[in-house]
Parts: structure tokens; sequence; C-alpha cells
């Protein structure tokens, strides 16, 4: 009895070793896979600054995400977020599927820039289709840590986000709009699964679908045109201001040649 109750401790401490190191390793894991395999998806700049790690919980915090933008586009960024939270399955680390129980996205602060008929999520969209059109990713230069896992996220939130509108005819006055939360469940779990950027690319459309609702689009909308209102008045009272410049001097003018005539 003794013997087999000695296995018994002898196997679970094992198990609690081998799943350690396994979470340990979990947060430059996340971190290499974001900003490695980040950019070839979305052919942008992608940055995380760092992930902290709880080794009892398996729980992550990724902070400072930064998304940049394409080519084409003034703006330095499309999305800045201070922190994400996430929640693995510490059973599935070191399967095939890695299970994600929950990412929570507080306080991401989105700009919105539109350029040439199109904007810069759309951008970003089209770019994360043609990889996943591809038969994802090529092999050749897939990470076999990171890119060959396939995960499964059981429920995600982003909420406090903010749309910040971005173009040229601001002159440099800003609009924003608070984003609808977004909550989404059981991303790839019908296929026990999928790939990374299918994954980033269904979050990605939701989150494009709430930047371009009527709840963010009117409350923009409605902004530029308190801007093109004050724009308009202000070119009015400029108008009015030279054209009253103007009527002054034509007065003193005329005053002067009255004085040079004796008139």
């Amino acid at each position: 009895m003794k013997k087999w109750l000695l296995i018994g401790v002898g196997f679970a401490i094992i198990v609690i070793i081998v799943l350690v190191i396994g979470i340990s390793n979990l947060g430059p894991m996340i971190k290499k896979a974001v900003n490695t395999y980040g950019p070839r998806l979305t052919k942008t700049e992608v940055h995380l600054e760092d992930v902290d790690v709880s080794i009892f919980s398996t729980e992550a915090k990724l902070k400072d995400f930064y998304l940049g933008n394409p080519k084409g586009f003034k703006s330095p960024d499309a999305v800045k977020v201070g922190s994400i939270y996430v929640n693995v399955d510490e059973a599935s680390v070191t399967g095939e599927t890695v299970i994600i129980e929950k990412i929570e996205v507080v306080g991401p602060q989105i700009t919105y820039e539109k350029v040439r008929g199109t904007d810069n999520f759309k951008s970003i969209l089209n770019n994360i289709e043609d990889v996943v059109g591809t038969e994802e990713p090529s092999k050749k230069q897939a990470d076999k840590e990171t890119e060959s896992k396939k995960i499964l996220i059981r429920d995600f939130v982003l909420r406090d986000g903010k749309v910040n509108l971005a173009t040229s005819m601001l002159g440099g006055k800003s609009i924003s709009a608070p984003l609808p939360d977004i909550h989404i469940k059981d991303i790839g779990t019908k296929k026990g699964g999928v790939s990374p950027a299918k994954a980033f690319e269904e979050i990605l459309e939701a989150l494009y679908n709430a930047i371009t609702s009527p709840a963010v689009s009117d409350v923009l909308n409605q902004g530029l045109r308190a801007i093109g209102s004050e724009i308009e008045k202000g070119a009015k009272r400029e108008l009015q201001s030279a054209e009253e410049s103007a009527k002054r001097e034509m007065e003193e003018v005329t005053d002067n040649f009255k004085g040079l005539f004796g008139k």
C-alpha cells in the first residue's frame, strides 16, 4: 500500500513539475508569438511589451499591446491597449490545441482613419484574409512552438474602449466616441480549434463591425458636423473682418484724397 502511495505521490509531483515548466514558458511563448507572428499576419507593426503569468492560476496579463497601421495611413497606430487578461486551461498548454478560457481586453484606444475610399481596419482585415486564404502562414517560416498550434477561445470580452477619428478635415481638433462592448463566445469550438490567424480574423471582424456601427458612426458624424459648423462660422468671421478692414482702409484713402484736393 505504501509502495503504491509513494508511486502515486511521485507521479503527481512529476505532473506538477511538467505543468509548472509549461506554464512558466507561457509568458515568453505568448510574447514571442505576438511579436513575430503578428507583423506577418497583419503586415503592420505589432508589439507586446511584456507578459506576467501566475503559475498557480495560469492567468496572464499582457501589457502594452500595440497594433500599427498599414502603409498609406498617417496615424501611427490602429490599436493601443494597456492591459489584456488571459486565462488559459493549464492542461492544454502542452497539447496541439491550446484552450483559452477567457480573454478580456480593457480600455483599448482605437484610431479609425479613412483614406481614399477605404480605412485602416479594412486594410488590416484584407491583409489577414490573404494569410488565411493561403493555407495560413508559410510552413517554411512557421514557428512550430506557436504557429502549428491551434487555439480555442471560450470567451472573448472587449470593454471600455474608445474610437478616435483621424482625418485631415478636423484641422487639429479631435473627435471620439465610446466603443460598444464586444462579447464573443466559443471561437473555434465547432472545429476543435482554429489557427491563430483565423481566431484573430474573427475578433478583428467583430471589432470592425463595432467601429462602423451606428452607435459609433452617428457620434463621429455629429462631431464632424459640429466642427464643420465651427469652421464655417470661423471662416465667415474672418471674411467679415477682412471686409470691414478693407472698407476702413478704403475710407481712409478717400479721406486722404479729399484732403489733397481740398474737397
